[in-house]
């Protein structure tokens, strides 16, 4: 707001904007709606012009809709595809103005305080937003005023420009609810005979206090200018691609590593003054025949050093088909994590760094889930005292410990012929004939009783390290309250 310039603002409402959005990719004609699955009915969320001439209206069952309306075309809404085409109008009112914030999910408010003149004044200007948005396909409300509640209730219920100074005159003949008020609120203050805002601001106010509360006051006051409302810039977050066009069509190998080079240099700037690093990165080729070819590239850690991730694109690259030459290169980061500003060590991190990059090169060709770890699990249930995490998205733990040594290779039970409480003699197991050399234990272990779990539902097992003369190391265990033999591992 400048010094000596009245405040204006100008607020934008899309009555159908998630109707607008779908019919200007696929026009229909007659009635449309978008439905919601709400408490367990399909309800219409959105309607064009023709449904609500049939009578149809938001929250009405899908099913009373049809019987109104039997040749209503419907499809589902995507509140979120909503929210991003709200925010590209965002960007699309910039033009008028550099102070554009989001009004709910269905409006824009603007402070067009010192830019309407640029346009020619605040009819032209105006007039020029309402002619865009229609040949768009976009219904628009539109409200110009002193203050932001202003601008909002000439927008819903009355469309036009307040003049400065003149708020409480322009607001007057519009009912109580273009306050901004809840529907129950709006609903008692028509009861008591308040029915429009020039009712209200000539009501007693120690009464509506007490009977309504501060709220309803305060969207007066902010209506009329008497108290302030900011107004908040909606800022979009980080974008990070950068692009690069070629004068001339490039084709080889080293050509394209170099221009990817320059790219990641300007990428790498750019995460590292958000202190975040690249996770998967897209390179994006265009052919001069206008095809576009892409190269994903998956790091096992967040990255921002453009000399560690240029030699990981080179696999990559190698499979691109560049046809009659590359004219442009576009780098995009898809996700990002933060990493950070740490201190400068003189313990080198050169090993691990390597590590991380085999990981990602060997990820490139079989996936970077596919590269799993071990790590320790809380749990004295021999298959439960470890979990298998991918490399990638887990950190190495060091917390392995158990008093008895384990195998190094588990698997499910697999029963043996067997009597007794010490292992056999002699036994088969995986067609081969074993004869016990030395055998060491028991070790019991107990179930976890507090989870279920069928394995184990045969009770207490006592374990044994069984030495065969053949060379097989195994791990055994038999269950005493019901009888019986059974292998789970083998040792290294």
């Amino acid at each position: 707001m400048f010094d000596g310039i009245q405040r204006r603002v100008v607020s934008l409402w899309f009555p159908r904007l998630a109707s607008d959005r779908v019919l200007r990719q696929r026009p229909i004609e007659g009635p449309f709606a978008l439905t919601l699955k709400q408490k367990n009915a399909n309800r219409l969320y959105c309607l064009n012009a023709a449904a609500t001439q049939q009578g149809l209206h938001h929250g009405m069952s899908y099913a009373d809709a049809r019987a109104f309306c039997p040749n209503l075309q419907s499809q589902m809404a995507q509140p979120e595809q909503d929210q991003r085409f709200l925010r590209t109008l965002r960007r699309w009112a910039t033009r008028y103005c550099p102070w554009v914030g989001l009004e709910g999910k269905d409006g824009l408010v603007m402070d067009v305080t010192g830019s309407a003149h640029l346009l020619g004044g605040e009819t032209a200007m105006l007039a020029d937003m309402r002619i865009r948005l229609i040949h768009a396909g976009i219904s628009v409300g539109i409200g110009l005023a002193d203050t932001r509640g202003a601008a909002w209730a000439l927008a819903h219920y009355g469309e036009g420009i307040a003049p400065s100074g003149e708020a409480l005159a322009t607001l007057a003949p519009l009912p109580v609810a273009a306050l901004r008020l809840n529907d129950s609120t709006s609903v008692t203050l028509q009861r008591l005979g308040l029915r429009s805002i020039g009712d209200l601001a000539g009501a007693a106010r120690p009464p509506l206090t007490r009977r309504f509360g501060p709220d309803l006051l305060l969207r007066l006051d902010q209506a009329l200018g008497t108290q302030p409302e900011e107004i908040s810039p909606y800022v979009d977050p980080p974008h990070y691609a950068i692009r690069m066009t070629l004068p001339e069509p490039i084709g080889l190998l080293s050509d394209v590593m170099a221009g990817i080079e320059r790219l990641l240099v300007q990428l790498c700037a750019k995460l590292k003054t958000q202190e975040v690093g690249a996770r998967n990165l897209c390179i994006t080729l265009r052919r001069v025949d206008q095809d576009q070819q892409q190269v994903d590239l998956r790091l096992a850690r967040p990255l921002r050093d453009p000399k560690r991730i240029l030699p990981l694109f080179e696999r990559g690259l190698t499979e691109v088909d560049a046809g009659f030459g590359i004219d442009m290169l576009r780098l995009e980061a898809t996700q990002v994590e933060a990493v950070p500003m740490q201190q400068i060590s003189h313990v080198s991190d050169r090993g691990k760094n390597r590590l991380d990059d085999l990981i990602s090169r060997l990820g490139t060709r079989i996936g970077l889930e596919n590269i799993q770890r071990f790590l320790p699990a809380d749990s004295h249930i021999p298959e439960r005292s470890f979990i298998i995490a991918p490399v990638a998205y887990s950190e190495p733990a060091s917390g392995w410990s158990s008093s008895q040594p384990r195998p190094i290779c588990l698997f499910p039970p697999e029963s043996i012929a067997g009597t007794g409480k010490r292992p056999p003699t002699r036994f088969r197991w995986r067609r081969m004939s074993l004869t016990t050399g030395r055998a060491t234990g028991p070790e019991r272990i107990a179930p976890e009783w507090w989870l279920e779990d069928d394995n184990w539902r045969s009770g207490l097992r006592d374990y044994w390290r069984v030495e065969t003369r053949e060379g097989r190391r195994l791990w055994l265990f038999y269950t005493p309250q019901n009888p019986g033999w059974f292998v789970q591992g083998e040792f290294a």
